[in-house]
């Protein structure tokens, strides 16, 4: 199956199993997703792997970064009504807290799309929504 008919698959099917394993650093780090009606979901499951101060243990500030940039690119490519292909150009990152040893949620929203730039908005929590581990903003340029 190509790239298009990947995304064409997981957009009709709604089953992104197929997406993330293709991705190989997805496939790394455990991304998955869950589709509640309209509403996408991006878990990081618990991994001694992506662990980056085991003491704590506390989750690598770079996989939390990188599971947050691709769950925002996932979106995107998933709220477009075309397949188009979502490259970044901007990526801000905050860590409010540690993001300790245990799954993980991110959930984005579309803050601006035009015909050539979409901005993204992040939110990475664990125990509890309203108490997030890290925000983003996230910049795409979108090419057919």
């Amino acid at each position: 199956m190509t790239d298009p008919e990947i995304l064409k698959y997981t957009q009709q099917t709604g089953d992104f199993s197929r997406m993330l394993e293709s991705i190989p650093y997805a496939t790394w780090i455990g991304l998955q997703c869950d589709r509640f009606g309209d509403d996408l979901i991006f878990r990081l499951p618990k991994k001694e792997e992506n662990l980056g101060n085991p003491i704590l243990p506390a989750i690598h500030g770079g996989v939390i970064g990188g599971f947050m940039e691709m769950s925002a690119a996932i979106y995107l490519i998933m709220s477009q009504d075309t397949l188009r292909m979502p490259r970044i150009v901007d990526f801000s990152l905050d860590y409010l807290r540690a993001g300790l040893n245990r799954e993980t949620y991110a959930e984005c929203r579309l803050t601006r799309q035009g015909n050539r730039v979409a901005n993204v908005m992040i939110s990475a929590w664990q125990k509890s929504r309203s108490q997030p581990i890290a925000t983003a903003r996230a910049h795409f340029l979108l090419e057919d």
